[in-house]
């Protein structure tokens, strides 16, 4: 039942405070408490009814409020008969997490609420029960073994006359059914797609619902069982970037109960798939994350070109000779830095990587990323060209990766982080491989000091001294790096002030006292006191350029 019949019910006694907006969530149960932490108990969907008795005062309302709607209930109902007026930090507290707030009359028992709800939603459900299990068994037979997405994603057109689409958080078509017809143009899929992302970062529950051109689109969000599920995710930047979304061509506003059931288990199931396929990719992680320790532990090209010389044939199936290497680096920040970008950005660069006019999942089966810390590095094959020596023209260009995503990752990212990613030229030895990886890595800090969410540079961008970096001969770097860095590592090394780690944080954050403190955990007085002391101990000033770039350098090549 929703939780606007409630309110259509004279006997319950119920008076509506807050989330007008919400009542057409659905009512899957009901549950008194008057605990503190109720959530070991909630399923989600339920009508709690309270009595206030867990209120001591206003601290006790917001952590209560927050584990509801954590749990996904449907809306919470407080008797007046302890309290008179429901006190307006329970109100407050219930409108920012969206919700739904009732106040209970003092006549009415919540027994009596408890009976009409229990009756109405058994009734309901009774009704077409025999027809929903029904599908879910025709749906678990026909499931990833059957054919994957696509055949789920057809039992809806046959049986519900439902046109439907799965798309990547970027606005990719992995999946629709044949009753669908043709494919959903770009520019909707990636107005779907940053809709979706909106609304998950706004905390609205799904199904969320967008009208374009006077066509109703119901978005299912589609939670994996793996990294980054809802359930284990205590933040939800941690996932809303990967997960992919059901589009339903239709107003699932108006649909029955057992209607949404049936499309919430055609979610599990395509999550099923989505899970078997990310294992899929461990192989080709793996053999990016061995390339990539090979590189930056200074393994000799012989035995990084062996590593290569594996991972050719599983990323470019019957390709004769070996191919031209781009180096991918992407990193996925978030304000305040609590959160890993790590695993996220690897996901998100798969996704990215795919040719965005092409359907299906299996061109991500030719990409390899892995992710260290916060940056993800991906190891792109581009198959030789008969006649190019550079592979110029054949590689992938930084602002073309962006062009299609950019809009739905910008809403994914809600103001409060930012995508940079960064290319490489192309390589075509091993030898090269270094000199890919560090140019990528500049060609991202280019964009991250560029204004947006969303930014992109490439090779093309970098100055001369950049390039040059990586093959600097040892003997001049250990000259020019021992000038700068040796005293203050002799500095951490007496005192353990940690000014190494401060100087790499603040160049990273690109000068930004509030962000480099932030991520260091630091008071800013603290961090000034820190960047004051290597100034003292170097003879250089962090508010001049090429005091900075010197440091820079300095760092990179030690």
């Amino acid at each position: 039942m929703r939780l606007r019949a409630l309110l259509d019910t004279d006997a319950l006694g119920l008076r509506l405070l807050g989330g007008e907006d919400e009542l057409d969530r659905t009512v899957r149960g009901v549950m008194t408490t008057d605990l503190r932490d109720p959530s070991r108990y909630l399923a989600g969907g339920e009508l709690v009814l309270t009595g206030l008795a867990w209120r001591h005062d206003a601290s006790d309302t917001e952590p209560f409020v927050r584990i509801l709607a954590s749990a996904g209930v449907a809306a919470l109902a407080a008797g007046e008969a302890e309290l008179g007026d429901i006190p307006d930090d329970i109100v407050e507290a219930c409108a920012r997490h969206r919700l739904p707030l009732f106040a209970v009359n003092e006549s009415v028992a919540f027994a009596t609420i408890t009976e009409h709800v229990v009756r109405q939603v058994s009734g309901e459900r009774a009704g077409d029960l025999a027809a929903v299990v029904d599908r879910h068994r025709r749906l678990m037979t026909s499931g990833p073994a059957g054919g994957g997405p696509d055949v789920v994603l057809d039992l809806l057109g046959t049986d519900l006359d439902l046109r439907a689409w799965v798309l990547s958080p970027a606005g990719r078509v992995i999946a629709g059914s044949a009753a669908a017809g043709t494919a959903l143009p770009g520019p909707l899929c990636a107005r779907l797609a940053g809709e979706h992302l909106a609304a998950v970062r706004t905390g609205r529950r799904g199904p969320h619902r967008v009208t374009v051109d006077s066509v109703t689109y119901s978005l299912f969000p589609i939670r994996t069982s793996g990294r980054g599920a809802a359930g284990a995710s205590r933040d939800v930047r941690e996932s809303v970037l990967s997960d992919w979304v059901l589009a339903v061509e239709a107003d699932a506003g108006d649909w029955p109960e057992e209607r949404l059931d049936l499309l919430q288990g055609v979610t599990q199931l395509i999550a099923v798939e989505r899970d078997r396929r990310d294992a899929s990719r461990t192989v080709r992680r793996r053999l990016a994350q061995e390339v990539l320790e090979l590189v930056q532990t200074g393994a000799a090209p012989a035995e990084i070109a062996a590593r290569l010389r594996v991972a050719a044939p599983v990323l470019l199936p019957g390709l004769g000779a070996a191919p031209h290497w781009q180096v991918v680096v992407a990193r996925v920040e978030w304000e305040g830095g609590e959160i890993d970008g790590g695993p996220v950005a690897q996901s998100l660069l798969e996704e990215i990587l795919v040719d965005p006019l092409s359907a299906g999942p299996e061109p991500s089966d030719r990409i390899a990323v892995a992710h260290t810390g916060d940056e993800a590095i991906a190891l792109v094959p581009l198959p030789a060209v008969s006649g190019d020596h550079d592979g110029a023209d054949t590689g992938l260009i930084a602002d073309a990766l962006l062009a299609s995503v950019h809009d739905p990752l910008a809403a994914g990212l809600d103001g409060d982080g930012r995508l940079t990613l960064g290319v490489s030229a192309s390589v075509h030895s091993a030898e090269g491989l270094r000199g890919a990886l560090e140019e990528a890595r500049h060609a991202r800090r280019v964009a991250a000091a560029r204004p947006g969410r969303v930014c992109a540079a490439g090779h093309q961008e970098l100055a001369s001294h950049v390039l040059l970096l990586p093959f600097v001969p040892d003997d001049v770097r250990r000259a020019f790096t021992a000038r700068l860095l040796d005293p203050l590592r002799e500095y951490d090394s007496r005192h353990r002030a940690e000014l190494i780690p401060t100087l790499e944080a603040f160049l990273d954050c690109d000068g930004s006292w509030t962000r480099c403190a932030a991520r260091l955990h630091l008071h800013v007085n603290t961090l000034r006191y820190r960047v004051g002391r290597i100034e003292q101990l170097t003879g250089r000033d962090l508010s001049r350029l090429e005091d900075k770039l010197d440091f820079f350098l300095a760092l990179r090549m030690s």
